[in-house]
């Protein structure tokens, strides 16, 4: 969770968020995930208002790798 909260960009209210929060805002995604053999594909709803924030984070931890 701490990775996870450096990597959000610091003008973001989630920047300074406390972990319970994180993890709430978190779990209440509504999102369509589809896997595959090495990819791993998340669709969001035309409405949510935090897509933008979790592609920026798909794409900054995947390219820190595990």
């Amino acid at each position: 969770m701490l990775a996870l909260r450096d990597t959000i960009p610091g003008a973001m209210p989630l920047a300074q968020a406390r972990f319970a929060n994180l993890g709430l805002r978190l779990r209440k995604v509504g999102a369509r995930v589809i896997e595959k053999a090495a990819l791993v594909r998340i669709h969001f709803t035309s409405t949510c208002p935090d897509a933008a924030l979790f592609r920026l984070l798909a794409d900054r931890l995947g390219a820190a790798g595990p």
